[in-house]
């Protein structure tokens, strides 16, 4: 009896925040029809918070490499070129390394590039591209990417997750530094 009011209660709640049955059916197959973001293999022990701070750095990886694999051919820029082929040395080392972290963890990731930042980078070449290259993956993913793995070092739940965050950091710094100094030279010479 109890379960049946439970029920009742729930179908009675989503009723009133305008949610049926068959939304939720057709949200669900939407959902399974869509790229996964995150297969779990069983039952995760991530939290949520860790969970999400995983699909963030795996986007952030994915769209890095995917850009720079780009940059290695529309720039004809010899610097530009050789960030582009650090970040998809590091980058997939850094990708796959979390990734075996977590999936131990029962959380696999399916990393999928920025596909609009991406493609909108495919369709420029020469300085026009090593300039939107260098500000946008080179810098600006950069800093949100120290900013995501600064703060998944000092608060995330997990502590090999977090310990693994924290030893990341210095490339990820490192990487924001050479797309500045890269920028600043790009800058220079137009």
């Amino acid at each position: 009896m109890q379960f049946r009011y439970s029920l009742q209660v729930l179908t009675a709640a989503l009723a009133v925040l305008g949610v049926s049955a068959a939304s939720i059916d057709t949200a669900s197959a939407q959902a399974s029809d869509a790229p996964a973001s995150a297969a779990p293999a069983g039952r995760t022990t991530l939290s949520p918070a860790d969970q999400e701070f995983m699909l963030e750095a795996s986007k952030s990886d994915a769209t890095e490499i995917a850009a720079s694999k780009v940059a290695l051919k529309n720039s004809n820029d010899p610097q530009v070129r050789k960030f582009a082929q650090q970040m998809i040395t590091d980058h997939t080392k850094l990708s796959h390394g979390m990734a075996a972290l977590v999936a131990k963890k029962g959380f696999k990731p399916t990393p999928s590039a920025d596909s609009a930042l991406v493609g909108k980078l495919q369709t420029l070449k020469g300085a026009e591209f090593d300039q939107a290259y260098v500000e946008q993956i080179g810098v600006e993913a950069h800093q949100r990417a120290v900013d995501l793995f600064q703060q998944q070092s000092e608060s995330g739940t997990d502590s090999q997750l977090k310990a693994a965050a924290a030893q990341a950091l210095p490339t990820i710094k490192h990487h924001l530094e050479m797309a500045q100094q890269l920028a600043g030279k790009l800058k220079g010479s137009s």
